[in-house]
């Protein structure tokens, strides 16, 4: 019989039960629900509500199984339904009736909400350490090409000369911000709701801060209906993986363009790389774009997740089981994404004369050829004419702006001198962007230092 089959006078179908059953996927919260139980056994015995020999035995014969499962000899039954039942079924199996006290003054409801926090929380830890390791490796690639200089797009036609160090810092601010959003979700998922019952707490006189204290919980929650039902932490964090993922893959969108023979402004290296089955010349990109397609996947958890609890009453209800396969895929899609993205970025080659070649193209120095006409007295819609008609003109006779000719300059105006030459030079387009944001190297540099004093007070 269940544990909790007193009212039943029949059992349930067969495939009812595996319908029915999440232990298939909630198994991996083993150790989160043994040691929710030890402190919840801890506390019954400090509180007296069982006897003190009975709270020790109940804690020592948990950490007896924990071991035993760790070593790979445990079975868990499908019968029991879920992670807390099997765990308990083996405590009664063990201990006989002592092991039936454990469940004193809790539910199953405010257990598995205990289990996913704590379960959430670890995986958040980690995920925020890959996060750093990746942060760090862009922080080193810029340090490392503050001088390769390339093309920088808007609509993905060529905009204005930057450097490669400047395009992957604008990630690092991204990724510096998922960090800074995992670290405010870890802040709203580290919250105990132990103690609040199946809805309405008990009427046994727990003592809900020891628990939260011994489990390293920030609080406690302070509404028990809220305790048991509450899984915005869970949305939230698949909003804030959702996000990383996206990032992950606009990057990845740019590596599979820049690793085309069209641009060729790097070559990955062939342990992040595949060949066809067919065409022996190819070297294909597989790692970014898988990760660009697992993003989907996350989406897609976010949407389910939001869809299954829009409609649901307080407090809690079966439909929430569903809050476990979503994140866990999630949580095991990032830890898989992030540290081959950031060891197939540490290991590309860059092809900085192939930059450098497609920097001098499209008329890129466009607008500090303007830039040049305004410092000199030329009204800024004036000045950006004048150079229009100049890029028409070179298109026309096929040159670029510097293969001009003074004297092609100046029959466009007058103004112009033997000056505007260094300041279309790409060196000089780069480096006078002095402002904070900008591409000059030395802004790029203190940048560099702000990422290093960031990635040092990272904890």
């Amino acid at each position: 019989m269940k544990l909790w089959g007193g009212r039943f006078t029949k059992s349930t179908d067969s495939f009812t039960d595996h319908f029915h059953s999440s232990i298939s996927f909630d198994s991996r919260m083993y150790k989160q629900d043994i040691l929710g139980s030890c402190a919840h056994a801890d506390m019954l015995g400090k509180q007296g509500i069982i006897s003190k020999d009975d709270a020790e035995l109940i804690h020592k014969t948990l950490l007896e199984i924990l071991a035993d499962i760790e070593a790979g000899k445990v079975t868990f039954d499908e019968q029991a339904e879920d992670i807390h039942m099997n765990i308990e079924t083996i405590l009664i199996q063990r201990i006989g009736d002592v092991g039936k006290r454990l469940h004193t003054g809790r539910s199953r409801n405010d257990q598995v909400a205990l289990d996913i926090r704590m379960y959430l929380k670890s995986e958040i830890t980690d995920i925020k350490l890959l996060v750093k390791k990746l942060i760090a490796e862009l922080n080193q690639i810029a340090k490392d090409n503050m001088d390769v200089i390339m093309p920088g797009y808007t609509h993905l036609q060529n905009a204005q000369p930057v450097t490669l160090a400047h395009h992957v810092l604008a990630y690092a601010e991204m990724f510096k911000r998922d960090y800074d959003r995992l670290s405010d979700t870890y802040k709203r998922t580290n919250v105990m709701p132990l103690g609040s019952g199946a809805l309405a707490t008990t009427t046994y006189p727990l003592d809900r801060q020891a628990v939260c204290d011994a489990l390293g919980f920030d609080s406690i929650t302070l509404n028990s209906m809220d305790g048991v039902s509450d899984r915005d932490f869970v949305i939230e964090l698949l909003s804030t993986l959702s996000i990383l993922m996206m990032h992950l893959s606009r990057f990845c969108e740019e590596i599979v363009l820049w690793s085309n023979q069209q641009f060729r402004f790097i070559e990955l290296d062939d342990a992040y790389s595949t060949g066809s089955s067919i065409m022996p010349q190819k070297k294909n990109p597989d790692m970014a774009e898988l990760i660009r397609g697992k993003t989907g996947r996350v989406y897609g958890h976010l949407m389910a997740m939001l869809t299954t609890m829009k409609g649901l009453p307080l407090a809690y209800n079966k439909d929430m089981q569903e809050d476990k396969e979503g994140v866990f895929d999630a949580v095991d899609t990032l830890k898989m994404c992030l540290p081959v993205f950031t060891n197939m970025v540490k290991t590309m080659t860059v092809n900085r004369d192939n930059m450098y070649k497609a920097a001098k193209g499209g008329f890129m120095n466009a607008t500090d050829a303007a830039d040049w006409l305004v410092k000199h007295g030329v009204p800024f819609r004036d000045a950006h004419a004048i150079i229009g008609h100049l890029v028409l003109y070179c298109i026309e006779h096929n040159k670029s702006l510097d293969e001009l000719t003074l004297d092609e300059y100046k029959a466009a105006s007058e103004v112009f001198d033997e000056t505007i030459f260094d300041a279309i030079s790409l060196e000089t387009c780069v480096n006078s962007r002095k402002v904070e944001g900008g591409p000059s190297k030395d802004y790029i540099q203190k940048l560099i230092k702000l990422n290093d004093e960031y990635l040092a007070s990272l904890k």
